[in-house]
């Protein structure tokens, strides 16, 4: 286990990994999504914090967004996805009134409510807990990272996308690693080649290889590329599961490999 022994509501929560993007747009919220729903594929439960305060996007893409948040004796209770309850959700898309109010609030308002988040969802027990953040390297990130300290996260996945500028970004997100003490899991090229549905030729729209690249340079472990697909897309539109239900999607191997380099990485042996 990598917690600390008090750890409060995080006690049974295993391994924390946070999901950054140098940049907005690149797909980090999707990649957070598939790979929390591959993790219950594994076998294993998993819980989502959504900490990107202006757009949170996941309870849309995990058809959770009318659910309601409860309090109990330890603080909220997070939304279960499932009947089984392998994956809960907590996000701020929970608690507006309304789900096109938009969230105007200066820093210190954002950083006490991500610190909340941290310390007050009644998780229980969970193999994994993914933290999708805003894009960027803010001061809501250095709220989570210095929040999350004492819990000793398993790590940061990083999501780019192929071409320079999207790499460019992921560049300074990696010196904000180092520069927070936050291991770094490894670099996710996404929406690296677009599948054909009718010849599944696949065709590179924003080049290729950037995030390969860079990982190779820096140092960090590159654990794959995911293809703009289609069904993945579709899975996301409609909260299904692409693991369960689009099993021939080109995206499905690819998930299911960084996945599973997540979990050797988090094997006691590793």
């Amino acid at each position: 286990m990598e917690q600390t022994q008090d750890g409060g509501n995080l006690s049974g929560v295993h391994h924390i990994i946070l999901v950054l993007s140098g940049k907005g747009g690149v797909g980090k919220s999707t990649i957070s999504t598939e790979i929390a729903l591959a993790l219950r594929h594994a076998g294993k439960k998993v819980g989502i914090l959504d900490v990107d305060l202006c757009g949170p996007s996941i309870p849309r893409m995990l058809n959770a967004q009318s659910k309601d948040v409860h309090q109990c004796d330890s603080g909220w209770v997070p939304v279960y996805v499932d009947q089984e309850k392998s994956i809960s959700l907590m996000s701020i898309g929970f608690l507006l009134e309304k789900p096109d109010d938009a969230v105007v609030w200066r820093g210190p308002k954002k950083n006490a409510l991500i610190k909340q988040f941290v310390s007050d969802v009644a998780w229980g027990d969970l193999d994994f807990l993914i933290i999708d953040t805003p894009p960027g390297t803010s001061d809501e990130h250095i709220s989570t990272v210095d929040a999350l300290r004492p819990f000793n996260p398993m790590g940061a996945l990083l999501v780019t996308t192929p071409q320079a500028v999207s790499v460019g970004d992921v560049r300074r997100e990696l010196t904000f690693c180092k520069k927070t003490g936050l291991r770094v899991i490894g670099i996710v090229e996404n929406m690296s080649g677009y599948v054909c549905p009718h010849c599944t030729e696949c065709t590179n729209i924003f080049s290729k290889g950037g995030g390969e690249e860079l990982a190779r340079l820096s140092g960090v472990p590159f654990l794959g590329c995911v293809p703009l697909d289609p069904l993945l897309s579709q899975s996301l539109e409609q909260g299904k599961d692409l693991m369960q239900e689009f099993p021939n999607s080109a995206a499905y191997p690819a998930i299911s490999s960084i996945t599973r380099q997540i979990l050797d990485m988090a094997s006691p042996q590793s």
